[in-house]
């Protein structure tokens, strides 16, 4: 079972450098070239050298090893280095363990990463096409031979519940694409940069595995994003504002699976995502009412309304209206909707410029950013907010 009681970690780190690579259909470098700039460019930010850094941390489904990222950036010696597994669920999660090592005094300044060739490459879009044996294709197993190949055809099957438990129609998931191509427009990062859409185009674009439509899945993207995380002593002698990291979280549900968890007793919800936000809640001691912003992992929009209602910014089922009514500032650089798909990473460093105040689609004042990873998978999450 999920904890019961608050835990210790918030306040004790902070997020102070993010850098990235540009976001493109075609690098044209590989996926450890590109690990490297954004690493690099991360460091730069913070004010801080490669002989600083004595931790990484990164994804099990990346290609860069820590150690190599390490020799390539010029980094030195580690005392710390680690991988979070489930794809897009261990973005936040990647700062959590940063966090959790600075807190316990095994390294001082972490580095989190994730770079990868996502379209001109191996693209998760296109689904299962050769796996290795493991108890988790086993789970598999049992969905692929009736058609459920494509991450778009698993998440299908939970919005079709959803939308049927609640009396609606797939314009619904309209709303989410349409806010976060809104954001996207007004980023020059992004690549829908000046390409805004409208609720009638979400409606006009092909279906892909029914309900969801073309403008309800994630675009594929090639790039690199790196954070890096030490004290909040030490970040305050650093260039910028730090993005203290008020709480962090994992969460993984009963009868989990890897976006395939149809056996449970209702499939409108993210039961793990629900693990998430009541530890969050507990940790930090806020709610609903105290996020200023909200960063909310969209690789498909039925999930990013029922994280919404997960979270408890509204009831179940009415997250579409609540998106629509634009109560809370959604996915300012775009989302993976609309800026790039670099499995939540980029979104951690969207928190951080609301933070400091340097988004291109600043919410005035803004003190306190959720951020959400990968949902369908076990995931995580974090509450980022000003110093003091």
């Amino acid at each position: 079972m999920s904890l019961h009681r608050a835990d210790s970690l918030g306040g004790r780190a902070a997020v102070v450098g993010i850098g990235a690579t540009e976001f493109s259909k075609d690098s044209g470098r590989s996926e450890l070239r590109l690990a490297v700039e954004a690493v690099r460019a991360a460091l730069d930010d913070a004010g801080l050298s490669p002989s600083d850094v004595d931790g990484m941390v990164t994804f099990t489904m990346d290609t860069s090893p820590e150690i190599t990222v390490a020799q390539a950036a010029g980094i030195g010696e580690l005392s710390f280095f680690s991988r979070v597994h489930y794809g897009g669920g261990a973005a936040c999660a990647t700062v959590q363990q940063a966090a959790l090592a600075v807190a316990a005094g095994v390294a001082e300044v972490v580095v989190c990463y994730r770079a990868f060739n996502e379209r001109s490459g191996r693209r998760f879009g296109s689904g299962v096409q050769r796996r290795e044996p493991s108890s988790e294709g086993a789970a598999l197993g049992w969905n692929l031979p009736f058609g459920l190949l494509t991450p778009a055809s698993w998440v299908a099957m939970t919005a079709r519940r959803y939308l049927h438990a609640h009396g609606l129609t797939p314009e619904a998931f309209g709303q989410v694409a349409v806010t976060g191509r809104r954001y996207a427009a007004r980023n020059p990062a992004a690549y829908f940069h000046g390409r805004p859409i409208t609720l009638d185009d979400h409606a006009a674009s092909r279906w892909i595995v029914e309900p969801l439509r073309l403008l309800d899945c994630c675009q594929e993207t090639d790039g690199g994003q790196a954070l890096v995380v030490t004290s909040v002593e030490r970040a305050r002698d650093l260039p910028h504002p730090p993005a203290v990291v008020a709480a962090a979280a994992q969460g993984a549900g009963r009868a989990q699976e890897q976006m395939t968890s149809y056996y449970r007793d209702d499939l409108t919800g993210l039961p793990e995502m629900g693990v998430v936000a009541r530890q969050l809640w507990r940790s930090s001691g806020m709610g609903p009412a105290d996020i200023d912003v909200g960063i909310v992992y969209d690789h498909f929009t039925p999930y990013v309304l029922m994280q919404l209602e997960e979270f408890g910014f509204c009831g179940r089922g009415e997250a579409a209206e609540f998106v629509a009514a634009d109560t809370l500032p959604l996915n300012t650089h775009g989302g993976q909707l609309g800026e790039a798909y670099l499995h939540g990473m980029n979104g951690m460093a969207e928190a951080v410029r609301q933070l400091r105040g340097t988004s291109v689609n600043q919410t005035a004042g803004a003190a306190r950013v959720l951020v959400t990873a990968g949902t369908g998978v076990p995931t995580s999450a974090l509450i980022l907010g000003a110093d003091g």
